[in-house]
């Protein structure tokens, strides 16, 4: 029976336990051939920590015996590298480095108990190779770091110093509330003046000092500016082609396990395919470097998946792992800044595309804490926290686009919550009704009465009033656990602009799928020539027949439009397919009319 391990980064766990385990072993020689000192960024959660732990059970003097147990059914193992098992390794998690306010020595001294508790382990485990103590000065951990290479010095070996989270504190601070300003300040500055003394001191090793090779591993470049005065020897290789999957599962990865346990639930081969293409819709579609070749999917939602799976012979009710959800402070946070709202809105509205010249690859601290920031630095940090991801290229230009549906899901709850906060609940029930009976019309009044309110004062519906009478029907009628929801959807030589498609799972519930075109029509155009002038108020209190006249050119072309489209979904879902397909029209803010498309 598959055993998958969720949760665990623990690589010696995972082999000698059994875990289900993707290799990516075979990228060793490429990390030694990319230099000695390598700097490696992905998002939260998306193997990280177990790249660093293979790496540590691959060079570590002190697994030598083990090599074949650990590494001989791998990559590796069947061709490995001469500097196998050929270090003393030590590991340093600065995500466990949690100081609790701005003070500059707690900071310090937080950092100091961390690298002299990592350092104590380390004489434990190498004590019989050391001829020399360590000396730990518990508030000095340089010293002691210096204390363990004269120690190393002695002996044949060198050190391999492996970094994981290096700008944990950076990005946690970050996220803080704004009331929590000065005091995040204080810390990031604090926080920064402390790494750049440990890494300083890291550098002086690797030249000579019996540092032969350092990996650090974190989220974002955060802080880099700041400290690679200090520390300007690392290669990044966070973007490098061959280095694209080296965390992630990728689809082949995928299909392998997915036959084993269709097997084990004895399920057609059809059944499969349909778990494959879920998981493709909610968890693929990562690209971290604009050369890779295909998509990478977020390893610590597939098991989350694979685990519900095996247990239940279906997959989970809610896509989205709780795990990931604190991932919407990042996107909080950074909708908060200027121009933060309209990157979302952008964002998930797809067209025209967001898109930068390249991505940002330093941020100090004084970018920061700087009042407006670059445009260019918020959608970087979202493809760095794994938000965006690369699309590809057009005109000499990135492109960034929403990776799946999981993450679309924080998009559009924070949109929903900024634009209209504290109505989930009603918004929520309004929509389920719409599911289940097909009838639009409770959630087209509530639009009406409670949505246009705020959208007729925001910016950016000035300019895309079809984009954000879109975003508009997206944000109160998405639902992940019943619906797969796409906006955009390519379907025959067009896009329509939204597409909800029942999930396999939940058709036992006879839900509505449904398939969406908008229009938008300003009251300049409403206004009939007779007519000198047309207001907000007069609209309010027309008919809908009245509307309907007024705006009936764009109804026309919006169920031309959805005539084709539905063909293309029908061929596609076949008879499983119960469809509601609706052209809608928006009068201004003010009104909505709508015909079903029979």
């Amino acid at each position: 029976m598959l055993k998958f391990p969720y949760g665990t980064s623990d690589f010696y766990s995972l082999i000698t336990e059994n875990y289900f385990y993707v290799d990516r072993t075979a990228a060793i020689p490429l990390l030694e051939e990319a230099g000695k000192q390598l700097l490696f960024l992905r998002p939260r959660r998306f193997g990280k920590s177990l790249l660093l732990s293979m790496l540590e059970n691959y060079y570590d003097v002190a697994k030598a015996g083990e090599f074949e147990k650990l590494f001989g059914h791998l990559a590796i193992g069947k061709q490995p590298t001469p500097k196998h098992n050929q270090y003393f390794v030590l590991k340093w998690d600065f995500s466990a480095v949690r100081p609790t306010n701005g003070d500059a020595n707690e900071i310090w001294q937080a950092l100091c108990d961390h690298i002299n508790g990592k350092i104590g382990q380390f004489q434990k485990t190498y004590r019989a190779c050391l001829q020399d103590e360590i000396v730990c000065k518990p508030d000095n951990a340089m010293y002691s770091f210096q204390s363990l290479l004269t120690a190393i010095s002695q002996t044949p070996y060198r050190l391999y110093l492996l970094i994981d989270e290096y700008d944990n504190f950076a990005n946690e601070l970050m996220m803080a509330p704004p009331n929590t300003h000065p005091i995040r300040e204080a810390t990031l500055r604090a926080g920064e003046s402390a790494l750049k003394a440990v890494l300083k001191v890291v550098k002086a090793a690797s030249a000579g000092g019996g540092l032969d090779r350092v990996f650090l591993t974190g989220i974002s470049p955060v802080i880099l500016t700041d400290i690679t005065s200090g520390y300007n020897v690392a290669q990044n290789i966070y973007l490098d082609s061959e280095f694209h999957h080296l965390c992630g599962f990728t689809e082949t990865d995928l299909a392998t396990v997915l036959t084993q346990l269709g097997e084990a639930c004895q399920w057609p081969f059809e059944k499969v395919t349909e778990a494959l293409a879920t998981m493709r819709q909610f968890y693929n579609g990562y690209r971290f470097s604009k050369d890779g070749q295909g998509l990478v999917y977020n390893p610590t939602m597939v098991l989350y998946f694979l685990r519900h799976l095996q247990r239940k012979c279906q997959a989970p009710d809610q896509m989205l792992d709780s795990n990931m959800v604190m991932d919407r402070n990042k996107l909080t946070y950074l909708s908060q800044l200027p121009d933060g709202e309209n990157i979302i809105f952008t964002a998930l509205g797809e067209h025209p595309p967001l898109t930068i010249p390249e991505l940002t690859d330093r941020f100090g601290i004084e970018e920061l804490l700087r009042p407006s920031q670059d445009p260019a630095m918020i959608i970087s940090l979202l493809y760095y926290f794994g938000i965006l991801t690369l699309g590809r290229p057009e005109f000499g230009r990135l492109v960034l686009t929403i990776p799946n549906l999981v993450v679309r899901k924080l998009y559009v709850d924070e949109l929903r919550e900024r634009l209209l906060p504290g109505v989930t609940t009603e918004m929520a029930q309004l929509a389920y009704t719409c599911y289940r009976t097909g009838d639009l019309q409770p959630v087209g009044e509530f639009i009406e009465q409670r949505y246009f309110k705020v959208l007729d004062n925001r910016d950016y519906a000035a300019t895309a009033k079809e984009l954000a009478l879109k975003l508009v029907f997206l944000t109160a009628l998405f639902n992940d656990t019943f619906y797969v929801m796409d906006s955009e959807t390519a379907l025959e030589r067009g896009y329509a602009d939204l597409t909800m498609i029942v999930r396999p799972l939940m058709r036992q519930h006879r839900f509505w799928d449904f398939l969406f075109e908008f229009k938008f029509v300003n009251l300049k155009q409403a206004k009939l020539p007779e007519e000198p002038k047309l207001t907000g108020e007069a609209v309010k209190q027309m008919t809908v027949a009245d509307l309907k006249t007024r705006c009936q050119s764009q109804l026309t072309a919006a169920k031309e439009q959805l005539q084709r489209y539905r063909q293309t979904l029908m061929e596609t879902y076949g008879e499983t397919l119960r469809l509601k397909v609706f052209a809608v029209v928006a009068v201004g803010w003010e009104r909505l009319v709508w015909e079903e498309v029979c």
